[in-house]
């Protein structure tokens, strides 16, 4: 059966933004755009179902970042919260495949098609299930990863609380964020630091159909305050 996405059309969308890959790494993102939309039709896990969408805003999306800036080191530990359908961390994987990755969401229907798509493209990913609050104050989980990773799950303050209880001292988060990437860092500044983390870079950024991006790096420089995260209602309530 021809799959809904080439080979040549994902490298075409990947050409135009100054990055190459192997064959062999596009078969796997066009393996899952199949797997994805097949999936979809029985379980919402996105919005954008066209070949070209696909191809820039989730899989171009996710890499980018990764590829033009010195974030993740080899062989890191990742983990990628509130993952759903595997953004960003799975496209990552597949041209990053020495990364150590970790899925955690809260749904389990969700990592019902995380871990099909972990056994069939051979990702040997790690599913989790279970929320971000209540992993991050688990001993084996907590501050045990060089790199967290996120793409729209909350704005970045709540998020931070989310996310940089997982990260060891000296490791990093990355928020890959829209064009308002700038608003919700400002807002974010004393949720950094009361979390343990040091802004480290934000960069602006255009995808090639003309959406805008914002890569958030924050790096880890002490230890999260065993108070956090809060739970589910307080950091909703009352947000950082």
């Amino acid at each position: 059966m021809k799959p809904m996405l080439s080979i040549e059309q994902i490298q075409n969308v990947f050409s135009a933004a100054g990055l190459s890959f192997e064959n062999e790494q596009y078969a796997k993102l066009s393996f899952y755009a199949d797997i994805l939309c097949e999936y979809n039709e029985k379980v919402n896990l996105t919005a954008i179902t066209d070949p070209l969408g696909i191809a820039e805003k989730h899989f171009l999306d996710s890499i980018y970042p990764f590829a033009t800036e010195d974030i993740v080191p080899q062989g890191a530990k990742l983990i990628d919260v509130g993952t759903g359908a595997g953004f960003p961390s799975c496209p990552l994987k597949i041209v990053r495949p020495d990364i150590d990755l970790t899925l955690l969401d809260s749904l389990n229907k969700r990592l019902d098609f995380l871990k099909l798509l972990s056994d069939k493209a051979s990702l040997e990913a790690n599913c989790i299930h279970g929320r971000a609050e209540e992993c991050g104050s688990k001993s084996d989980m907590r501050e045990q990863f060089d790199i967290a990773t996120a793409r729209a799950v909350a704005r970045l303050n709540t998020l931070c609380e989310y996310c940089l209880p997982f990260v060891k001292v000296g490791g990093a988060f990355a928020a890959l964020k829209g064009s308002d990437g700038k608003t919700e860092l400002d807002d974010a500044k004393k949720a950094v630091a009361e979390l343990g983390g040091e802004i480290e870079l934000f960069k602006e950024y255009t995808l090639p159909c003309g959406d805008g991006r914002s890569l958030i790096v924050i790096r880890k420089i002490k230890s999260t305050p065993a108070k956090y995260p809060r739970k589910q209602a307080q950091i909703k309530n009352k947000p950082l």
